[in-house]
């Protein structure tokens, strides 16, 4: 497990849902794994509380399972909740798509091109969760450009169990569209162009479906039967 740096004003149960949210998106707490109550708070520095509270909030996601007498589970991928993210994702993004094709100002049109090169360099270098991290955020920058923040917000809350398979698709050695896609994006952006950047966006969101059978059959452990 991977152990993020607490920052100084961060509450104990805020930055135990952090870490254990970092750790299951990424995958670094598997899909059907067992976590201990114990482990988890010698490994934050946190007492047992917070780190309960987190497990519980995590259970209210669907991420978490809780047995009581037999401990608390990372959920395995379920495929209809990854098809209910993405189909509120889709909604959003094509929405705010819309708006943003009517005209985005310069400087996000600059920050999407500098974070296109970035993800360029990172598919070069072969750094998956840096891709990863960079994919997130120029979905966030075309929010962003039209004022949108907190609708960003809201659908990334909503997005564990579909990132849990993107995370899943970035480690595997299948081809990655990931930079393509944003290419073709933001060049439907510059061109004012809606339907285009809407058709180029329910692509991008759809290739989960490209790889589904071939995730399932590599890693039966990771999803519901």
């Amino acid at each position: 497990m991977i152990i993020l740096e607490r920052t100084s004003s961060e509450k104990a149960r805020a930055y135990a849902i952090r870490v254990l949210l970092y750790n299951i998106i990424h995958l670094e707490l598997p899909p059907g794994s067992a976590v201990s109550e114990n482990e988890l708070s010698e490994a934050l520095s946190l007492s047992r509380t917070p780190v309960r509270e987190a497990l519980i909030e995590l259970n209210r996601t669907r991420l978490v399972e809780i047995f009581p007498q037999k401990g608390s589970y990372i959920t395995k991928i379920d495929y209809d909740l990854v098809e209910e993210c993405r189909f509120i994702r889709l909604a959003m993004e094509n929405a705010v798509l819309h708006l943003v094709c009517q005209g985005i100002p310069d400087t996000y049109a600059e920050a999407l091109s500098q974070n296109i090169e970035e993800q360029r360099q990172a598919e070069a270098e072969k750094k998956q969760d840096k891709l990863f991290e960079l994919d997130n955020h120029f979905h966030r920058l075309i929010f962003e450009s039209v004022n949108k923040v907190w609708s960003y917000q809201i659908i990334t809350e909503q997005m564990f169990h579909f990132d849990r398979l993107r995370a899943l698709s970035f480690k595997s050695d299948y081809e990655n569209y990931t930079v393509r896609d944003h290419e073709d994006i933001f060049y439907a952006i510059t061109r004012h162009d809606s339907e285009m950047a809407q058709m180029l966006m329910s692509r991008h969101l759809n290739r989960h479906r490209l790889k589904k059978s071939e995730l399932l059959e590599r890693y039966p452990e990771y999803f519901v039967a």
